[in-house]
């Protein structure tokens, strides 16, 4: 790894990282990417750091907007800073914000020097993106505060490819006495006065990821997560975009959190129009003691800039995600089409009922079975409902008076149906948790989260288990291997079903996640073969942090289509498809009681990386089981495509009654469109899906036209597709390049 040092105001010798895309000039400093600069400078008065221009390719420093003086509004709040402390004339909420030892919270860093390298380091304890030295380049900033010897250490890495800026710091206590950290945002920058938007994606459990967008007015605009966790109330992303931004033009900032405790999202309008952004821990579960000699390690933030609007922005995501956070083997493979367990049977399970579902999935054509909840702890605290079992994963000997070996082992023996290959067997588990109804809560009743003698409160009959003991994370990574070493176990579904109430202290959220990156590290790390899926009663922890370990999540326990569709598409808007688990469910569906053709079902579910089933296949009608080795044949071309091609959103079921999504394959020879009809219309007609990304001088022919149509014809003239005068209705449409 090549570096490259400088000190403060060292002359005016450009110097140049290996990769080129990061350079400073005396006081200067810019990063470039294809289609994005970042600059700021230190000021030679204050030693604080300046922002410039965060946007569009820029080669030049330009004056600061001229700011009228006067009044109680001057020196740093007039100043478009990069790491905003408390104190020293600036109003606006700050970045980082310190507890000294004799209580008072002005901090006053100054830059101090900087260091450029090829790649990116690793984050200690925490999940970030990588790359290696042709992939990123890392500008780092020392700045210190000579009145309380603290250093903080800033880190702003560049993957020019993507137009992305990873941005994180680090505080050392070099002190003699403790510190706390109020307060900590990593990423800050300072916005010139735009006219912008926010867009947020808020819901709630089965109603995840709706997009909200709003104005940034004068004053705060922002949202939070209190729940211990990043929740299904908010998503620890935000974007801010121009008002003519749109799917395919304008400009767009994406901001997102690679964590999965609370946080908080805020933008600031000042009086003089610039606008603060920050991203970073939620102050109200923070207080992080730092002692002397110790050093804290804010999460990363990665903000991705675009000229082609909202969509440009996700796709530059979804490709650094998948290569360069995800780190899973499976990331970048096509999933096995799966069923689970649990809409067909529930609790209601034993070995005979388990094996008969098993071999009904084989004979389906499907190639992983899931085993849901119920399958763990002893009498009395057998889990045959939700109010006993959890932490103790050991197999119920009522159910499995051999194990799980022998059971998994028949599982195993099934073939499926139409190939020659064996039925796999997955597993769920919800390691973070504990009824007290349990030999390890009776046993270890402090291992959980709790506040001196206030009531511990439930949550689904659950407690939460504090990850931020060295010896819960010891019993979870033994429990989990345990059970992986037990069996041929080649899938898990790793659940949490509940926030976070009671805790010792506000920090204990960032402990506990920094318990279960070390948990889940290690778990991945030990069995890298088995995939692992996220679930957090649907999409609870559908975030950037635990997508570092895991390569997939289930999306919502919300598996109504219609529904689905606009939470998938709003998890788009940040997450790759080939994140997002989704399944065709039984019909009517159990929380909409909606009856959707099992076309329509699969449509939905198809766009995602990880397909599978939710239903019991003898309550299949006649229709359904005739149209599944269509669904899977589907799935078989799909697949790769979800997992490495581009996605595209061309029309929002926000906005239409028409909605349409499409993948482009990665070498651009083939694009599949996913089109629907939500509600029966008689008029008016509806409007022509215009496709996107095709290649404008090239025929393409498809399953939806005869002959051939030019790429020009098919984005600009679209295509009018004929639709019965019915509800719920889709068309799948491939488009094959000549």
């Amino acid at each position: 790894m090549r570096a490259i040092f400088g000190s403060l105001l060292a002359g005016a010798a450009v110097t140049v990282a290996a990769t080129g895309a990061i350079t400073a000039d005396g006081s200067n400093f810019t990063l470039t990417g294809d289609g994005v600069s970042y600059l700021f400078h230190v000021d030679p008065s204050s030693l604080d750091l300046v922002s410039d221009h965060y946007g569009g390719p820029a080669t030049d420093f330009t004056p600061p907007a001229n700011i009228l003086a006067g009044g109680w509004s001057d020196g740093l709040t007039n100043t478009r800073r990069e790491f905003p402390d408390v104190g020293r004339s600036d109003y606006r909420v700050p970045a980082i914000h310190i507890k000294h030892a004799d209580g008072d919270t002005v901090s006053a860093f100054a830059y101090k020097s900087y260091e450029i390298t090829a790649g990116k380091p690793a984050l200690p304890g925490l999940p970030a993106t990588y790359g290696g030295d042709n992939d990123v380049s890392t500008l780092t900033v020392r700045m210190y505060d000579n009145y309380s010897d603290i250093e903080a250490v800033l880190s702003y890495s560049i993957f020019p490819k993507y137009n992305a800026i990873a941005r994180s710091f680090q505080i050392s206590n070099n002190g003699t006495a403790n510190i706390s950290i109020e307060r900590a945002a990593s990423f800050s920058i300072d916005l010139p006065n735009l006219d912008l938007n926010m867009i947020e994606l808020q819901g709630d459990w089965a109603h995840e990821m709706n997009r909200v967008i709003r104005p940034v007015q004068y004053g705060e605009t922002g949202f939070r997560s209190t729940e211990g966790y990043s929740s299904h109330i908010h998503n620890p992303f935000m974007a801010l975009i121009s008002p003519t931004t749109t799917e395919s033009s304008g400009e767009a900032w994406g901001f997102n959190l690679v964590y999965s405790g609370s946080f908080q999202a805020n933008t600031e309008r000042f009086s003089h129009g610039f606008i603060r952004v920050l991203l970073g821990l939620n102050p109200l579960q923070a207080s992080i003691p730092v002692a002397p000699g110790q050093t804290f390690q804010a999460p990363e933030v990665v903000s991705i800039y675009s000229s082609e609007g909202l969509g440009g922005m996700s796709r530059s995501y979804h490709d650094l995600y998948r290569h360069h956070l995800s780190r899973s083997n499976h990331t970048l493979q096509t999933r096995p089409v799966l069923l689970n367990s649990w809409e067909g049977l529930g609790f209601d399970i034993n070995q005979t009922s388990l094996d008969s579902l098993a071999k009904q999935t084989a004979d389906l054509g499907i190639k992983l079975f899931v085993n849901d909840d119920g399958w763990f702890g002893k009498t009395p605290f057998a889990r045959i409902n939700d109010t006993a079992g959890l932490g103790d994963w050991t197999p119920n000997p009522d159910h499995f008076p051999n194990g799980l070996g022998p059971y998994v082992a028949t599982v195993d023996s099934f073939t499926v149906a139409n190939s020659s290959e064996k039925l796999q067997f997955g597993i769920w588990m919800e390691p973070e948790m504990v009824n007290p109804n349990s030999t390890l809560y009776t046993e270890h009743p402090d291992w959980v989260m709790y506040q001196g003698n206030h009531p511990r409160t439930l949550t689904r009959n659950q407690l939460v288990l504090n990850l931020g003991r060295t010896d819960v994370q010891d019993y979870i990574i033994q429990a989990v291997s345990n059970v992986i070493n037990s069996a041929n176990i080649r899938y898990i579904k790793w659940d949490n079903n509940r926030g976070m109430h009671e805790m010792s202290t506000p920090s204990a959220d960032y402990a506990y996640m920094l318990g279960l990156y070390r948990v889940i590290d290690n778990l991945t790390t030990t069995y890298p073969n088995v995939l692992f899926e996220g679930c957090a009663s649907g999409g609870g922890r559908f975030d950037a942090g635990l997508l570092h370990y895991w390569p997939q999540h289930w999306t919502s326990d919300n598996t109504d289509a219609a529904d689905r569709l606009i939470i998938q598409m709003g998890t788009t808007i940040m997450y790759p498809p080939s994140a997002m688990a989704c399944h065709v469910s039984a019909i009517p569906n159990g929380l909409t009681m909606r009856n959707i053709s099992i076309e329509y079902r699969a449509t939905v579910a198809l766009m995602c990386g990880s397909f599978g089933f939710e239903l019991k296949p003898v309550d299949l009608s006649a229709e359904e089981r005739a149209a599944i080795p269509g669904i899977l044949a589907n799935w078989e071309l799909i697949n790769p495509i979800v997992i490495s091609g581009s996605f595209y959103r061309l029309a929002l079921p926000d906005d239409t009654n028409w909605p349409a999504a499409q993948l482009v394959s990665q070498d651009g020879t083939t694009a599949v469109v996913f089109a629907f009809q939500q509600q029966a219309t008689v008029k008016p007609a509806p409007p022509p899906l215009r496709m996107a990304a095709l290649n404008a001088t090239a025929m393409y022919r498809s399953t939806a036209f005869n002959g051939t149509y030019s790429g020009a014809t098919l984005m600009n003239a679209g295509l009018n597709l004929a639709w019965k005068v019915e509800d719920y209705q889709s068309k799948l449409i491939y488009l094959y390049k000549q």
